[in-house]
């Protein structure tokens, strides 16, 4: 039976401290958005005197009724999960293929395509020039905006080839003993064994395609029907604080919305699917960021 370690004052007091310190920083991490959680479902009058920490005071589901009560919402909603769904697996491919691509030591252009996409990550045409070529390409008022533009990121496409250039290249010299080309190596040896980086890549995708709003007001301004969940969330804050007060509010149903309990509610409508799906990727997240930092 093995002797239980004796423990000294001084170590006791360590493990008090930490667990002390853990649940300040948890409480730090949570309050905001607890604390959000319960303005969304309160009454907008009771909000304004800052009375509202953990749970609402006078419950009332108006704040979410008057911010899906948007004519653009549904349409918004759609197109925001299905930029989401399709820029996530569109530029997820092109940057993973690019990368295999670059990624070979005997690509003969290999060092130049390389600096040529670090290039385009600190080199911008600018607004003006991008709404031009946009417009000559025919992108704008046009959904494919939301998604052709941003297939390719340089930032992605290089961290997927420094995950890649760490896969030993024995397995690839086997499979090309065995007979398999580069597109059976790609799909059945690389792309298992890149999953942690790829994860961590559709993630920022997601997250970016998400929260995009800038490029709907931009390019798709003057049709409804291409508009995003962002951009209808940002109209209807906006409207809520140009039409109430900052104590009297507005009258929706049986209760008072204000512009920070409209606030409270929109930033708890957007931030749900991420929060949702992230401890499914938070594994793979966190090895695709060490490992594909890391080249011996």
């Amino acid at each position: 039976m093995k002797a239980k370690r004796k423990l000294h004052l001084g170590d006791i007091c360590f493990e008090i401290f930490l667990v002390l310190f853990i649940l300040i920083f948890v409480f730090v991490t949570l309050y905001p958005l607890i604390n959000t959680l319960a303005i969304s479902f309160n009454d907008g009058f009771d909000t304004v005197t800052h009375r509202i920490h953990f749970i609402p005071h006078q419950f009332t589901t108006d704040n979410y009724r008057a911010v899906f009560a948007k004519e653009g919402y549904r349409w918004g909603a759609v197109n925001t999960v299905l930029r989401t769904v399709l820029g996530t697996l569109i530029s997820l491919v092109v940057n993973a293929v690019l990368a295999f691509v670059i990624s070979r030591k005997r690509f003969l252009f290999k060092k130049s395509f390389s600096l040529f996409w670090v290039i385009t990550m600190y080199v911008n045409g600018g607004l003006i020039p991008t709404f031009i070529v946009y417009q000559k390409l025919h992108l704008t008022n046009n959904f494919l905006v939301y998604i052709i533009p941003g297939a390719v990121s340089a930032f992605n496409m290089l961290v997927i080839r420094n995950f890649m250039n760490g896969i030993p290249e024995s397995l690839e010299e086997s499979a090309q003993i065995d007979g398999a080309g580069y597109f059976k190596i790609f799909y059945s040896i690389i792309s298992p064994l890149c999953k942690p980086v790829y994860a961590t890549i559709a993630l920022f995708v997601a997250v970016y395609q998400w929260n995009s709003w800038f490029d709907a007001m931009l390019y798709n301004k003057m049709h409804d029907e291409l508009t995003v969940l962002q951009y209808e969330l940002m109209k209807q804050l906006q409207t809520a604080m140009k039409s109430a007060g900052s104590v009297e509010g507005l009258k929706y149903g049986g209760s008072t919305i204000t512009p920070t309990s409209i606030r409270a509610a929109a930033t708890i409508c957007t931030m749900l699917p991420i929060l949702f799906i992230y401890p499914f990727l938070q594994r793979y997240f966190v090895t695709g960021l060490t490992i594909g930092g890391v080249k011996e």
